[in-house]
């Protein structure tokens, strides 16, 4: 019986020793530590042109068990460091990150991931808030994060090509799984002006896993996309649902990450996972060709809404691949409801918002839709236990069932996604919290007050600050905030204002700002 994070692994690893586990891009541009440099393993069965280096099962385990013997040794600290409770890890997509995770959850420590593009401010407070013990990072993400960063902690700083070099001595006790210990611990945008975390437990993340390899029939020649950073908590589904399913990560290079199709179709994708945004990122740029022939099965859809206009744009990419449209906040274990779209379009439903439908809560897991307010509440395996802060907790669970504060209505017998019932907004997947932002502007000398909306336009979320006190130029207020924001969290647009509009009660009038941003010019943007 599997169960830890690590026990998924390690059974495949037991099953298919040398099936391929991670397969890196050719050119080089996954990371800037080595991690795609040729001259691995091979490129294996059904790799495309731009497969590099590889990685297999028994090389992957190999590699984290070296890094936990390392981590055990302190990162090269003076002392010893004895038992990890939580293992911060700084890595772009590479060895470094895969072993390194493997290696936490090996030790039975929770993994904590922190952005190798975020300010070293807010990597410093994740690692304080966090209580993490150590560090591992891989060398360029390292070098590049600035001062203070990892907040005084030990840190293991390594190379792909040193990882994949180093071999055990074999001498770890056997990993000890629980249950009930906590496997990953991620930060959210936080209503407080900082950032919310949230720990999920072995036995919360075991359900989710187990029921999107069943769906997606995941299992060995499979070839899985990985879009997604290890700071936000659909990357567990790219690595974890991969690695139990026995199927190869596709790592991406930087230049395929922008250009879905020629990542999909170059690389031989079977399953693709992305945020819907990225989709009409894609168009955008012109980089959503048709006719391609593709291997893919399954397209997947998560982190924001799918409108059916985005779904029909990717139905055209790739006609022959499902398309399943995801939902579920953070605190309920990556997803938790799913709906699939028909094969055929003219079957499709039509909702009265012209989004695809959530459908319905996982097995395991029940939901409740508040008649009055229309928000969706969900209790069940996958539900988190509370905030990493117990202050956070307030408001948000009601005898045992959790409030996402997600506004639904039951179409057609399937749960359709009505938007928020607060400010939340969601950026290219990422939660954002307007009142986070709104306080790190409110930081800055030329502002006085400051107000964050999203502004959407063809499947895109933007944020716009509309802010009053010295006029100040955009790129000035972006490298400013930028010093404490990670980049998801940075308005594109600011609009200078004498005064907010205010209504009757003197509370600052949206839907008046609202109509301000829509008539400045979108000259502003460049």
């Amino acid at each position: 019986m599997i169960r830890s994070l690590y026990e998924v692994v390690a059974a495949t690893a037991a099953r298919l020793p040398d099936a391929v586990a991670v397969e890196f891009p050719y050119d080089g541009t996954a990371g800037d530590n080595g991690a795609a440099k040729d001259g691995g393993s091979g490129a294996g069965a059904g790799a495309g042109a731009g497969a590099g280096r590889t990685v297999t099962y028994r090389e992957l385990l190999r590699a984290a068990d070296a890094v936990a013997e390392r981590i055990t040794a302190g990162g090269g600290a003076a002392d010893r460091i004895g038992r990890v409770q939580r293992v911060g890890l700084l890595a772009a997509r590479g060895l470094v990150a895969y072993a390194g995770y493997l290696a936490a959850l090996r030790l039975g420590a929770a993994v904590v991931p922190l952005g190798p593009d975020h300010p070293a401010a807010r990597n410093a407070g994740v690692c304080a808030a966090a209580g993490v013990d150590l560090v591992v990072a891989d060398v360029g993400a390292a070098g590049r994060a600035g001062d203070g960063w990892a907040d005084g902690r030990p840190v293991l700083a390594l190379t792909d090509d040193e990882v994949a070099a180093a071999g055990p001595t074999g001498l770890l006790a056997p990993h000890a799984a629980d249950p009930d210990g906590l496997a990953y611990l991620l930060f959210t945008s936080g209503t407080t002006g900082r950032p919310k975390g949230i720990p999920i437990r072995h036995r919360q993340v075991l359900p989710f896993l187990a029921h999107n390899i069943a769906r997606f029939g995941v299992g060995p020649g499979c070839r899985m996309s990985h879009t997604f950073e290890l700071t936000f908590d659909l990357s567990v589904y790219d690595l974890f649902v991969t690695w139990g399913g026995g199927a190869t990560l596709v790592v991406p290079s930087r230049s395929e990450l922008f250009a879905p199709v020629d990542y999909l179709t170059g690389r031989g994708l079977t399953h693709w996972f992305s945020v819907p945004s990225a989709v009409s990122v894609g168009a955008g740029f012109g980089q959503l060709p048709t006719g391609r022939p593709s291997m893919l099965r399954h397209s997947v859809f998560c982190g924001e809404q799918l409108t059916l206009d985005q779904a029909r744009l990717w139905h055209a990419v790739a006609p022959g691949a499902t398309v399943d449209n995801l939902y579920g906040p953070t605190e309920l274990t990556v997803a938790c409801a799913e709906f699939r779209l028909p094969t055929d379009p003219g079957r499709w439903p039509v909702t009265s918002n012209g989004t695809v439908p959530i459908g319905r809560v996982y097995e395991g897991l029940e939901h409740r839709v508040v008649e009055r307010t229309g928000e969706l509440w969900v209790r069940g395996v996958q539900r988190f236990d509370g905030y990493l802060d117990p202050g956070d907790d307030e408001g948000r669970f009601v005898d045992g069932w959790f409030r996402t504060g997600d506004r639904v209505r039951v179409e057609d017998g399937l749960l359709v996604h009505r938007g928020r019932l607060d400010d939340q907004l969601k950026v290219r997947g990422h939660r954002v919290e307007p009142s986070e932002v709104e306080a790190a502007l409110r930081r800055l000398d030329p502002v006085t007050e400051a107000v964050v909306l999203g502004v959407a336009q063809d499947g895109v979320t933007d944020l716009v600050a509309c802010y009053t006190g010295r006029s100040t130029g955009r790129m000035e207020l972006i490298r400013a905030l930028r010093g404490t924001l990670p980049i998801h969290l940075v308005p594109r647009r600011f609009t200078h204002l004498d005064a907010l509009p205010r209504n009757a009660n003197g509370k600052v009038d949206r839907g008046a700002l609202r109509r301000i941003v829509s008539e400045v010019n979108d000259d502003a943007l460049t």
